[in-house]
């Protein structure tokens, strides 16, 4: 609502423009009255309407402004347009005017482009549930659930609260909400996470917590929460504001004093308008944004790029994000000397390769084609694994109780199947999620680019996430976390180790991505609650675009603060020959384009690439 204000004001004074030129050179309106040597005519009475009600608008931001204990150039803004008012030069006040609310609206265009962060989240909320009354399906809202109630929860279907299963056994896909890539089984006894979608097997469920306190309502709660206390972030310009407006009010103070003349105070004030410092740091955020755009990174907002270029602490999610999300065999272990790994393998994966289980299938899509044979007699037994006859052998491929209920505990850390032969314990096969490529030179390279602390956060077990992260290059690891805990870890993150960067991907990052001070998803797959609540989103497949966009980010600001330096600098050069008086207001405000001209040029250069120390891409 306000940027829409901004451009309505940006349009009032282009119209006002059009109208005073048409009303003086085209209609030669003459004055209506006069007020001493001040002649009012009907363009210079619509300008200066406009030009004390905008006035009067700024100063009310300003006075809201310096509550809040912000100092901003726009002081300046104000006085020049009182000073053009009070010296009767209608077009140079119209000139400040189109420059002020012109800088506005191009800032609103680079920093206001996020406004639906939580519509993919809240679409997928749970709003059904499947409640058992006598035995009977009846359905009723997941609002009006109370605990006690039991519930049905279908094959494919999200569990619409937290819960406990009372009757049936199977898996579920918790990878939005916890990171595990891998379904898990769930039997009577055993809790359930609202969020959370069934296999294969319908199940019925005790409710254990109302849907305002379950786990997948909570993070909408907690994005609903984040977003609505943003890291607070000053304007570039408003670092500079109280030298340069202190620096302006003494030379056209001085000149004032001099002369003897306001006239004087008012030509410097007009060249002192603060429209180039206004203008060059939007600008360069635009191009910056521009070239985001070009790396397949789509920054949502300004202020971004700024946090991003200043970055010390990034934190990644696991899967999916560091990894593929998908598993790769990693160990085949053999127990029995007539089968070496090769033939195992095989074994196993013809076994499973009529099976949907996500592990299954990895397993086959590991295996050469060749190595898989047909089988016969093929059984499944839900939750626990599958068996069938291959070559003549009767093999079964599970979990350890079922593949050989007699044999001793092993100590697999590893997602793992187990493997027997003809009623005889044959070994197992470990799998691990597959590593992206690019994810330890990503990790190498912010390092160069300066990043002080790189952790992961992950909902998956320590040691599987231990080893993602050592294989990346991470020391810092936070394994079985919940988005609360996630969002916990972010905000203990000390003050001198912040902006903090945060890159994820699925349901369960959302809270952290609206949390941290940058959030960046993986957006490849489409629109997920991820990159709805991310600051920034990827829109390819390649983790080594949070270099990138570190890399814009600093080329950017390192652009935009030579253009703010360059534009102060060009400003109190052009106010001391004001100073002099050999610059008409008029004139003045001419000058004062020619120097946005300059502003907006410089700013265009962040459209440049960056250097290859500012990619990282320098060796040490």
């Amino acid at each position: 609502m306000k940027n829409l204000k901004r451009q309505w004001k940006f349009i009032v004074v282009l119209i006002a423009g059009a109208v005073g030129l048409i009303s003086q050179f085209a209609l030669h309106s003459k004055s209506l009255f006069s007020i001493g040597n001040l002649q009012f005519p009907v363009h210079a009475i619509i300008i200066d309407i406009i030009g004390i009600l905008m006035a009067i608008s700024l100063l009310l931001e300003i006075f809201h402004d310096w509550k809040t204990g912000r100092y901003g150039v726009d002081i300046l803004a104000v006085i020049a347009v009182v000073s053009t008012i009070l010296i009767g030069d209608v077009w140079a006040e119209w000139m400040i005017l189109v420059m002020m609310t012109g800088g506005e609206t191009l800032e609103d265009y680079a920093t206001g482009q996020a406004n639906k962060e939580l519509r993919a989240l809240l679409d997928k909320t749970p709003r059904i549930a499947n409640k058992l009354v006598d035995g009977k399906i009846t359905e009723v809202k997941v609002d009006d659930l109370q605990v006690g109630d039991t519930v049905l929860i279908k094959p494919g279907q999200q569990v619409p609260v937290d819960g406990q299963i009372v009757k049936g056994t199977s898996s579920f896909d918790q990878s939005s909400l916890t990171g595990e890539s891998v379904p898990v089984t769930k039997n009577p006894g055993d809790e359930l996470m609202s969020g959370s979608v069934n296999g294969d097997v319908a199940v019925e469920m005790k409710v254990t917590k109302a849907a305002k306190d379950s786990e997948y309502q909570s993070i909408v709660a907690l994005v609903k929460s984040s977003q609505a206390q943003p890291a607070k972030f000053v304007k570039m310009a408003d670092r500079y504001a109280i030298p340069f407006t202190v620096i302006s009010l003494i030379i056209g103070g001085v000149a004032w004093a001099v002369s003897g003349d306001a006239t004087r105070f008012a030509e410097v004030m007009v060249v002192a308008s603060p429209c180039p410092l206004l203008i060059a740091a939007p600008v360069a955020l635009v191009s910056g944004m521009s070239s985001m755009s070009a790396h397949h990174i789509i920054v949502k907002s300004g202020p971004t790029l700024e946090k991003l270029a200043r970055a010390k602490t990034f934190a990644f999610d696991k899967t999916g994000t560091l990894t593929e999300n998908q598993l790769i065999v990693d160990q085949v272990v053999t127990d029995d000397k007539s089968f070496d790994q090769k033939e195992l393998q095989s074994l196993a994966a013809s076994v499973e390769q009529q099976s949907s289980h996500v592990i299954a299938s990895s397993l086959v899509k590991a295996t050469d084609k060749d190595l898989i044979h047909p089988v016969t007699n093929l059984k499944e037994t839900t939750a626990q694994g599958v068996e069938g006859d291959v070559d003549g052998k009767h093999v079964k491929v599970g979990k350890l109780s079922f593949v050989a209920p007699g044999h001793e505990k092993l100590n697999v850390t590893s997602t793992a199947v187990y493997v027997s032969v003809d009623g005889k314990f044959a070994g197992y096969i470990t799998l691990k999620d597959k590593m992206r490529p690019e994810s330890p030179k990503t990790i190498e390279r912010l390092r160069r680019q300066g990043a002080e602390d790189i952790m992961m956060l992950t909902g998956d077990h320590k040691q599987v996430a231990e080893k993602v992260a050592q294989e990346a290059g991470i020391t810092d690891v936070r394994s079985e976390l919940l988005p609360s805990q996630k969002i916990q870890a972010i905000k203990d993150v000390p003050k001198h180790l912040r902006p903090v960067v945060i890159t994820g991907d699925g349901v369960n990052d959302a809270p952290s991505l609206t949390a941290a001070d940058v959030g960046i998803a993986m957006g490849a797959k489409g629109a997920t609650a991820a990159s709805e609540s991310a600051d920034a989103v990827i829109m390819v497949n390649d983790i080594s675009k949070v270099n990138d966009a570190v890399a814009i980010s600093k080329h950017t600001m390192k652009v935009a603060n030579i253009d703010v330096l360059t534009a102060i600098g060009v400003v109190i050069i052009i106010e001391l020959i004001a100073f002099t008086g050999v610059i008409p207001a008029f004139w003045g405000a001419i000058l004062q384009e020619v120097v946005d001209m300059i502003t907006i040029s410089l700013g265009l250069l962040a459209k440049t690439k960056p250097s290859d120390k500012q990619f990282g891409l320098e060796e040490k």
